[in-house]
């Protein structure tokens, strides 16, 4: 998966920069022209983000503020993740308030704070994923130096490079028309450049999120359009940080951000229910040790009781049929960083629970423990479609995105797919 294939621009790329304002059948042919020689083969690419993956835009019609200095009232949308701007002291709190979902109880759903609209913006456009922040500025780069890379080779934005961005807030129970549009956006793909298959790479969260996608298409489907899956820090399994961000939540690796005041919107999120450790790895593991009870998957309830959060647990219900680690039936090359402390238990010393754990480090990424991160190794043994596992040391779960290697290994294999055309 090492040799080179040369992607030399065709003539017609000229003639597209010539023509791109034209309309009509004239521009149509141009456009099929650059899209199918440009590609040289390469199977085209759709990013599936993670957690915080993808930007989020909102609108505001409220009645009442948290803070005197918050809007209430907005005539457009306007970014709100990734916006640096708003994450500052005091101005954070209206973000918060902004962002952070109400759970109803009898409808198993979540709805956004009254007067707040919000919406995913640029559904299969690559960059609302490449770029958090819609401005550019370097804390919301994402899929960015990948996206390049491509371009690179010859790839088009929103013809062989496409982004398949969510509302990352939701968990799969109330992402039933997001998987009805990625089914939608892989066939318009295939079909853009020559019956070609699609190539998904996903970070994160995305990774459960597009294998519950292929769980759910037939084998001939996923056979027909599907050439494969590249992971980078696949939660699939889950993680042990998700504990830790229901207790005293997480400050995303910005020292300067107060972890409690993100708690109030990040425990809000059914994604957070949905990427707890799977029972299928962690079994009878201790999670959670206190001097007076420890906590387990078997009696996790009683930690949502006794840390005064049951929303927690009855989205974590709603998440659990949507839990499946059943092979994806299409061939994946999977990628991780591990030799990072990653969080592997709670720990307490009496009179500090649950605000102020110690932590019980063991292998990982930093945010995935190593368990979650390699369970596609699994997959070897469940499907006849190729799993390629490598590892990569002293990556965190987000340097995995900008660390050259990892590029390099996404080239070869697009690189790898041309040539078995």
């Amino acid at each position: 998966m090492t040799r080179e294939l040369s992607s030399s621009a065709p003539n017609c790329f000229n003639m597209m920069q010539q023509f791109l304002a034209l309309q009509g059948p004239v521009a149509l042919l141009i456009v099929l022209c650059f899209q199918t020689a440009v590609s040289a083969g390469f199977p085209p690419v759709i990013f599936v983000p993670g957690d915080g993956g993808s930007q989020l835009e909102a609108k505001l019609n409220k009645t009442t503020a948290v803070h005197y200095i918050c809007e209430k009232t907005t005539s457009d949308y306007f970014s709100l993740w990734l916006n640096v701007e708003l994450l500052v002291p005091i101005i954070i709190d209206c973000w918060v308030d902004n962002i952070k979902l109400v759970y109803n109880n009898q409808t198993r759903k979540t709805t956004n704070q009254p007067g707040v609209e919000i919406r995913v913006p640029g559904f299969g456009d690559p960059f609302p994923v490449e770029w958090l922040d819609p401005s550019k500025l370097s804390p919301g780069a994402y899929f960015k130096d990948i996206g390049n890379a491509l371009r690179g080779l010859g790839y088009v934005a929103n013809i062989s490079l496409r982004g398949a961005p969510f509302d990352f807030r939701k968990g799969p129970s109330e992402s039933a028309e997001y998987f009805a549009n990625l089914k939608d956006l892989v066939e318009e793909t295939y079909t853009l450049n020559n019956n070609t298959k699609v190539l998904f790479v996903v970070h994160s969260m995305g990774g459960p999120m597009t294998l519950h996608f292929l769980q759910m298409q037939s084998q001939s489907w996923k056979d027909k359009y599907v050439q494969g899956m590249v992971s980078l820090s696949g939660a699939f399994a889950g993680s042990v940080k998700t504990l830790k961000v229901f207790v005293m939540g997480d400050n995303l690796g910005v020292y300067v951000l107060s972890q409690s005041i993100l708690k109030e919107m990040q425990i809000t999120s059914p994604s957070l229910a949905w990427l707890m450790p799977n029972k299928v790895v962690w079994k009878d593991d201790l999670l959670v040790s206190t001097p007076d009870k420890n906590y387990t998957l078997a009696n996790i309830k009683d930690f949502f009781e006794d840390i005064d959060y049951m929303t927690g647990w009855e989205m974590k219900k709603d998440q659990d049929p949507y839990v499946s680690l059943v092979a994806p039936g299409v061939e994946v090359h999977c990628m991780y960083g591990t030799g990072v402390h990653t969080i592997n238990r709670l720990t307490y010393k009496a009179g500090k629970f649950p605000q102020s754990p110690n932590f019980e480090y063991g292998m990982g990424d930093g945010t995935v423990n190593i368990e979650s991160l390699d369970y596609c190794s699994e997959w070897k043994k469940q499907q006849k479609q190729k799993v390629y596992v490598q590892q990569f040391l002293k990556v965190d779960h987000m340097q995995i995105l900008s660390d050259q290697r990892i590029i390099d290994y996404v080239l070869s294999v697009v690189k790898y797919y041309a040539m078995k055309k």
